[in-house]
């Protein structure tokens, strides 16, 4: 006589305690993994705005100012040519970067979007005084500058935003975390 045998699978309880577990892991995961994007894409817009001052900073020690925010903008263009770079605000376009110039062309400010909804700005200023209306960062040197540009990173960021009143929010290094929206 043929013996019957246990039937061999999954009971249903035990399918549900596998689904369960993966569940929990996923809802650990999945927050952890879009910090970690955020965090690269915001480490990607500093990168292009350091390559870019590089390239300004080649420029102005070459002719020992900026020129014009135009005549800069062809410049960086030409040396960054996997940037982009324009005058008028950043649209939200990863790797193009805002070039402004003041007026004693010896201050040079760049502002970056980056996809996680920051934008960033880096300014060099070698005018030895502070800008006063111009730019917002005193005194001279490098400063540094973030702020949360909109909802889901839909927006623009502009240099309209890091001038004027807000020079404690400048810092000679990039900011840790996004500041709140100006």
């Amino acid at each position: 006589a043929e013996e019957e045998g246990t039937e061999s699978g999954f009971t249903l309880i035990e399918l549900m305690v596998v689904l369960l577990i993966m569940a929990i892991l996923m809802a650990i995961a999945i927050p952890t993994f879009l910090g970690v994007k955020g965090s690269a894409q915001d480490r990607s817009a500093q990168s292009d705005l350091s390559n870019a001052l590089i390239s300004a900073k080649a420029y102005y020690s070459g002719g020992g100012s900026y020129t014009g925010t135009v005549a800069m903008v062809a410049a960086l263009n030409s040396a960054e040519p996997e940037l982009t770079f324009q005058a008028g605000a950043t649209a939200s376009i990863v790797h193009t970067i805002e070039v402004d110039v003041a007026a004693d062309n010896q201050t040079i400010l760049l502002v970056d979007w980056s996809q996680s909804g920051n934008c960033w700005a880096l300014e060099d200023n070698n005018s030895g005084a502070a800008e006063g209306a111009a730019f917002g960062a005193a005194p001279t040197g490098d400063k540094y500058l973030e702020w949360y540009s909109g909802t889901g990173g839909i927006g623009a960021c502009t240099t309209t935003i890091a001038e004027g009143a807000h020079t404690a929010d400048w810092s000679a290094t990039y900011p840790s975390i996004a500041s709140t929206a100006f």
